[in-house]
């Protein structure tokens, strides 16, 4: 029997509405192997698999309010949405338990408290490759080390770990936002604890999804082209959040961060005609949707508009780290596209 393990689990509860995000997959023994965590330890994360989930809702007094159970996709991931305004009260604990593994037995994989997002919102999401670590993945040998080294093998952006501290302390709530691949997720979260930084939640590039010819959403192109990901992931975190008064963008110069958190800056405005928008990055080089793309993501575009509509003068921050080598070309960067590039001057650079 392969015994299922929970890779992941996150629950974030905000204006009554309690979205759960989990991934399981079949017990990997090299995830207990002693020793800082490194990806080659969860590279058994392509594995295909359907699991059935329990999701029991307790209250303060640990008193059982909701029960329910749940299907995954193909490869064991669940993207769930609880209304709690029917309840009466909010869930404060959660037990998970697995139900198809073993015919009426249920297995139980853990005990998690939601987390709430607090008001007035300020979120704050910052990538992690070249952002926070100087990670390198450009020979065969710089790809071995990322996948058998622990990440503080790489040198530390410290400037971005101090920024990022910075707006914690300030009551921002942070999430880790990257396109590197889904089992880099133990060990960017180990170095994350390492260095004192307590994020809400990692989001991370579900490679599983190129093998997926019906399912996914990637395709080969996305290998490469991280725009189509990483706006769409930023768009899921503030449907979960729901849309913050206050949020701050930390990202690095070497991909295409900058163009994608104009876009959202953009969207965010609530004089922005999200079709103009869409029809005007859905080409662009960054971007190159396909038709499926297409269609999957313009319906969440526009539920994120209308959120913001409902937020007047939403701040949103831009941070892009450069280099010394580079930075004079970032602030000169332009996108071909008007709307965009007239917001260019709102980035704040640094090194």
């Amino acid at each position: 029997m392969d015994r299922p393990h929970l890779v992941n689990f996150s629950a974030i509860a905000s204006e009554n509405l309690l979205t759960i995000k989990a991934s399981i997959t079949p017990y990997n023994p090299l995830t207990n192997i002693k020793g800082q965590a490194s990806p080659i330890k969860s590279i058994s994360l392509f594995s295909k698999h359907y699991y059935r989930l329990k999701i029991v809702g307790l209250n303060d007094a640990y008193k059982k309010i909701f029960n329910r159970v749940y299907d995954s996709d193909n490869y064991g991931n669940f993207e769930i949405k609880i209304p709690m305004l029917g309840l009466n009260e909010d869930i404060r604990k959660i037990s998970v338990y697995e139900t198809s593994t073993m015919p009426g037995i249920e297995l139980h994989l853990g005990s998690f408290l939601p987390l709430f997002i607090k008001e007035p919102k300020k979120i704050i999401i910052s990538d992690f490759d070249k952002t926070l670590v100087d990670t390198k993945y450009s020979t065969p040998k710089e790809m071995y080390y990322s996948l058998n080294k622990p990440l503080n093998y790489f040198p530390t952006v410290d400037s971005s770990v101090y920024k990022l501290k910075e707006f914690i302390n300030e009551g921002y709530q942070a999430f880790i936002l990257s396109a590197s691949p889904h089992f880099y997720e133990n060990a960017i979260r180990d170095w994350l604890y390492q260095n004192e930084i307590y994020a809400s939640d990692i989001f991370l590039k579900d490679y599983r999804d190129f093998f997926s010819i019906f399912d996914g959403a990637l395709t080969t192109k996305d290998l490469k082209k991280h725009g189509f990901y990483k706006l769409n992931q930023l768009i899921n975190i503030l449907l979960m959040t729901r849309v913050p008064r206050h949020l701050v963008l930390l990202g690095d110069g070497f991909e295409s961060d900058p163009f994608i958190y104009l876009t959202l800056k953009k969207l965010l405005d609530r004089d922005t005609d999200p079709w103009k928008l869409w029809k005007s990055i859905k080409n662009h080089k960054f971007f190159n949707l396909t038709s499926k793309q297409d269609s999957y993501f313009i319906t969440k575009f526009y539920q994120v508009h209308e959120m913001a509509k409902s937020i007047p003068g939403i701040d949103v921050q831009i941070y892009i780290r450069g280099t010394e080598a580079n930075i004079e070309n970032l602030k000169s960067q332009e996108y071909k596209n008007k709307s965009i590039d007239q917001l260019r001057s709102s980035i704040n650079y640094y090194i």
